[in-house]
Parts: C-alpha cells; sequence; structure tokens
C-alpha cells in the first residue's frame, strides 16, 4: 500500500508520524527505500520475537491472522524462496510473517495457526545450519500439539545426493504427528527450482488465502507491505548476474603438490555489489568446448540446430556449452536419457537406487552420454537436461581492504575415470580455461549465519583446512582494517607445509603483526602419523575450552562430511575433559554456543 493511500482509519500512524514519513520516502531512491523497509520489518520482527508475539501487531478492532513462514537455508535459496512466498502473500493482501529457524522460539509454534516451510536439505540429509534447533525440537516432548494448525512445506535440495530434501519431509512428518494439517503438497525440488518454485507459491496460497482472509476481514486489519531482513543494496542477484571482469589467476600450491589451488581475484568495478565475511559469491561458467563437440559428435547432431529451452531460442552448441549442465550428474537425467534410448543398462539402474547412486558416482553426465550413444532428437537431448546452476565459493576478501574486488580460492575437483581426466565444471573453468580479462557472470549469496562477532573485541577461533581457509583470509582482513582488538586464533591443514601452505607469507605477517594471537598447524602427510586439525585442537583442548569460556566465537569452513564432523567430535572430547561434562552436557554446551550463534558452520 502506498503512503498516500493510507487513511486514518488504516494507518496505525498518527497523521504526524505519516506526514513525516511521506517526507523521508520522497528522499529516498528506490535502493535507498529498499534497504529501510528491510530494516524497518527486521526491528518488527525482533521486537515480536523478544516479545514471545506470534502474529503481527494488529488495530484495535482485533488481531490478523498471520501466515508465518519459517526458512531454513544453508546457501541462500531457502531464503530467497521464502521472500517471494512473503512479497506474493503481501501482494494478495495477507498478513504474513518471515522469520529464520535461526530465530524462532520452537516455544512460539503453540500461538500458530498457519505455518509454511521453506527449508534446504544438505550433506547426508541433514538440516542447514539455521533449522537444526528447530528440526531437533519437534522430535522432543517439549513440542506441542498442534491440533488444528495448517501448514505447507516445501523443500530444496539436490537430486545428485541420496537423501534429497530430507530435512523438508523430516519437518512435515514431525508437524503431522503433532497435529498439524497439510493444507497444500509438499514439493521436493531440485536445483532448478524457480519456475516450480513459483507454482507452489501460488498453489500453497490458493490454499492458505480463505482462511486468513476471514479472519482478517474479522479483525478489521490494513498491513503495509514490509521486506523482512535488510535488503541487499544490489541490483543483481542469480537471476540478473554481474558481468564481471576475471583479474588475476594464480596457482598458490607447489609444483609438487597432489592439490591444485587457485587464488582467483574478479574486478566488481562499475557495479553496486556489497558483501560482508561470511558471504559466497555465486559464479556461472561455461562447459568444455571440446566435451560438448564430443557429445554431439556421440550423438550425431549438428551443434547449429535451432532448440527452445524456456521462452529462449538458440542454437544447441551455445545451449550445451552456456546453459546446461553436463558435470554434475544426478538421477533425473539418467532416467530421462533411458527413457529416450531404451538403453537397458540405464534402465535396469531406473529401479535399484543403489545402484544408480554407486553409477552417477563415478560419472559425470558426459560420461552417460558417451557411454551410451544413441538416435535422438537435438531438443530431446535438451528437455533430458537441467539448466546449469552457478557455484557457490566462500568469499577470501574483506571489501574494507580489497574494495572494488572480491578474491576466492578455488581448488580444482579433478580426477582419472574411464581413461580420460575430469574437471568439475566450474573450477575447471576459472582455473584451467578461463584466461585473465575474461568476462564471467557473478551475484553475492549473503550467509547471516556465518559473521564475524558485533563486538570487535570478542576472541575468535577459526578451523579451515585447505580451501577452508577463505572465509577466514577475508575475517582477518575486516579485522585488520577494523583495528579490531580481539584475539584470533587460526587451526589450519593440508598434506605438506612446503607445497600447500595456503596464503603463507599472509599468515606469517599477520603472526608478526599482532593481528593473528595464535596459529596451529597440520601436516597430514609430512610425517609417518597423520595429523589433522582436530588432532591439534584436542591437544590445545585445554586453552580452547579457555578460550570459550571467555566468550569466543568458534567457526569451522571445509568438508561436511568428514573434517567438520570429526571437529564437532573434537570439541566434545574438549568440553568433556575440560569442562567435567558428560557425553549429554558436552553436546548441550555446544547447542548452546550455536543458539548464542557462537559455533558457526560453512561447510560444503
Amino acid at each position: 500500500m502506498l503512503l498516500n493511500q493510507l487513511s486514518a482509519a488504516a494507518s496505525p500512524l498518527s497523521p504526524e508520524q505519516v506526514q513525516k514519513l511521506q517526507g523521508l520516502v520522497a528522499e529516498l531512491n528506490p535502493i535507498q527505500q529498499a534497504w529501510v523497509s528491510g530494516y524497518l520489518a527486521a526491528n518488527a520482527n525482533t521486537a515480536a520475537l523478544a516479545g514471545g508475539l506470534t502474529t503481527a501487531p494488529a488495530a484495535q478492532a482485533g488481531e490478523a491472522a498471520t501466515l508465518t513462514i519459517l526458512y531454513g537455508s544453508q546457501t541462500g535459496n531457502a531464503k530467497s524462496v521464502a521472500t517471494k512466498l512473503q512479497q506474493q502473500a503481501q501482494s494478495r493482501g495477507l498478513a504474513v510473517k518471515l522469520v529464520s529457524m535461526a530465530d524462532y522460539k520452537p516455544t512460539a509454534l503453540k500461538k500458530e495457526q498457519f505455518i509454511s516451510i521453506v527449508v534446504s536439505t544438505y550433506g547426508e540429509g541433514e538440516p542447514p545450519e539455521d533449522a537444526e534447533t528447530l528440526h531437533e525440537f519437534l522430535t522432543t516432548k517439549k513440542a506441542p500439539k498442534l491440533d488444528g494448525v495448517k501448514i505447507a512445506v516445501l523443500g530444496l535440495g539436490d537430486s545428485s545426493y541420496e537423501f534429497f530434501c530430507q530435512t523438508a519431509k523430516d519437518f512435515e512428518e514431525r508437524l503431522v504427528k503433532l497435529g498439524a494439517e497439510v493444507i497444500h503438497q509438499r514439493a521436493d525440488l531440485d536445483v532448478d527450482y524457480e519456475d516450480h518454485s513459483e507454482a507452489w507459491i501460488s498453489g500453497a496460497l490458493d490454499a492458505f488465502e480463505p482462511d486468513l482472509k476471514a479472519q482478517q476481514n474479522d479483525a478489521n486489519v490494513v498491513s503495509m507491505p514490509l521486506t523482512a531482513g535488510v535488503a541487499s543494496h544490489s541490483q543483481f542477484n542469480k537471476q540478473n548476474p554481474f558481468t564481471a571482469e576475471l583479474a588475476t589467476v594464480q596457482k598458490i600450491t607447489g609444483r609438487d603438490s597432489t592439490k591444485d589451488v587457485r587464488h582467483i581475484e574478479i574486478s566488481l568495478e562499475g557495479s553496486d555489489i556489497q558483501y560482508q565475511p561470511g558471504d559466497s559469491l555465486g559464479v556461472y561458467f561455461l562447459n568444455d568446448e571440446s566435451k560438448v563437440d564430443s557429445v554431439l559428435n556421440a550423438l550425431a547432431l549438428d551443434g547449429e540446430t535451432q532448440i527452445k529451452l524456456g521462452d529462449e531460442s538458440l542454437s544447441l552448441r551455445e545451449a550445451l556449452i552456456e546453459k546446461l549442465e553436463l558435470t554434475q550428474s544426478y538421477p533425473g537425467f539418467v532416467e530421462k536419457y533411458a527413457q529416450l534410448t531404451q538403453a537397458a543398462d540405464l534402465l535396469a539402474l531406473v529401479d535399484d537406487k543403489a545402484a544408480m547412486r554407486e553409477y552417477i558416482e563415478a560419472r559425470q553426465t558426459y560420461d552417460v552420454i558417451l557411454q551410451n550413444p544413441a538416435k535422438i532428437s537435438a531438443q530431446e537431448l535438451v528437455d533430458s537436461l537441467r539448466k546449469v546452476q552457478p557455484r557457490l565459493y566462500s568469499i577470501a576478501s574483506s571489501q574494507a581492504e580489497v574494495e572494488e574486488e572480491v578474491h576466492l580460492t578455488v581448488g580444482v575437483v579433478e580426477f582419472e575415470s574411464f581413461g580420460e581426466q575430469h574437471l568439475g565444471g566450474c573450477s575447471g573453468y576459472l582455473c584451467r580455461f578461463a584466461e585473465e580479462g575474461t568476462q564471467i557472470k557473478v551475484f553475492t549469496e549473503h550467509n547471516d549465519n556465518f559473521r564475524l562477532p558485533v563486538d570487535d573485541n570478542t576472541p575468535i577461533i577459526m578451523v579451515g583446512p585447505g580451501t577452508g581457509i577463505a572465509p577466514f583470509r577475508a575475517f582477518l582482513q575486516e579485522r585488520d582494517a577494523r583495528e579490531a582488538e580481539g584475539q584470533n586464533w587460526l587451526f589450519f591443514g593440508n598434506p605438506h607445509f612446503t607445497q600447500d601452505f595456503l596464503y603463507q607469507t599472509e599468515i606469517q605477517g599477520y603472526l608478526k603483526s599482532g593481528l593473528l594471537s595464535r596459529v596451529d598447524v597440520a601436516w597430514s602427510r609430512d610425517q609417518a602419523q597423520k595429523v589433522y586439525v582436530q588432532d591439534r585442537i584436542r591437544e590445545q583442548g585445554e586453552q580452547v575450552f579457555a578460550w570459550l569460556e571467555q566468550g569466543a566465537h568458534f567457526y569451522i569452513c571445509g568438508d561436511a562430511n568428514h573434517m567438520a564432523k570429526d571437529v564437532h567430535q573434537a570439541l566434545i572430547d574438549v568440553v568433556k575433559e575440560f569442562g567435567n561434562k558428560d557425553d549429554e552436557g558436552a553436546q548441550q554446551y555446544l547447542k548452546d554456543l550455536r543458539s548464542a550463534n557462537r559455533y558457526q558452520k560453512d561447510v560444503y
């Protein structure tokens, strides 16, 4: 609703307040207006949560029925979809509240009437960091009965993983067990979720709207739509990326290293992109042209054939290079390709999930096609593939230091299979194919669940082996620029000291200047017995626990399946030993750290 349409009866503001607000808005450009809108909404949400409110403030005539949208997001996709759901609900005149699960008090569930869940899944069917507490709460005896509560759940995931959208399934199942009623069918969406999520949002709101409107009419409430969360200043996003220049690609592992890690610098000059330490950069890439030509030859297809991709018409070769996923394999493609080609070996995989997982784990999408050539049309091939998705990389720089640049630390995904060398789609493109000066499409993905402490005096412990060092380079640059007084402790690991000490000169410089209070390194292959960062944490357990007791924030970045779990277990062992706690008490200690945003992970 526009301010000039607010009547004295409808507005909760006094005439004087409305006049002041109109004057302020008149002075702001659209970007500034969006920021103020987000700021006010975030303030309102925080105040509501602090006061235990579960519905938006209503006019004096009564309280409005509110649709509460809870999101759990690892990379920002679920938050983006939840925000669209909120905006479309507001456009229908519905009272709505958008809340990150990390900021939601689980005990407030008993006051809800209408709930929509938008949540991603990562790793082995695990909830994102910000959803962990609520996800677990629903299994406890403290979870309230939800009889009469109406819900709709949307899951985002990646079908190349075994436990596809498991977290969304968990939430729906647990809410239903507590008595909630599903009023719109759950959707489990793959990485190309955009179009499907729009349809789900429309259907969910159609289901919620009658009851919400009926109760809102009874309450005589007119809501003023605001966007929750502080809006990004930038016009660039996943759907509208910025065309940036690849400025620097520099190998930072030694000649004899088993790893190829590159330091990458990208110019953001000419954009309005702002980012914070802890954010990620989304990068679009081009597929290997030689592999694309191999696919065309194997299928006897003309690359100049015109095909349709959504509303766009372009050549097959252009689509395969720029628009379609050809590296990351996933069951959906194998199933479609099996039906197209009627290849017996592929058809046998369709009903055998274990065999399918084993098959795709060893192959890229290229391999599936090249090993099963068949007579299909150009359009059939395109329709069997999903659109290429940008890859997200933890940002390795602070804008306070590098200004109109963004830095990444990229390890090349590389392996030998079926007699050929294979490269990861984006890492291969950035590190091996794209030349300095190449134009690449990028956008930032904000991560409010991986942030430096607000208080610059707070000590921090950073655990980032391998390319997990990236966000901590950004943290250190930021703390250096802010002249932060808080102590900084880094745990870093890699195979060999002489070959794999990423950013060695910078780290030693920070040690010398005093910005880094401590550095503990683990070179896993420099001695007979392998040593990892979790081993160093146990060795320094007494001091680690002392820092935590002094209020330190603890951060992990890197591999989710092994390293992060091993570090977590090491932390439990440290808390048990030096905090005199049993296993349950140590687990609770770390949960309390998480709840206080003092234990944060950026894992993948």
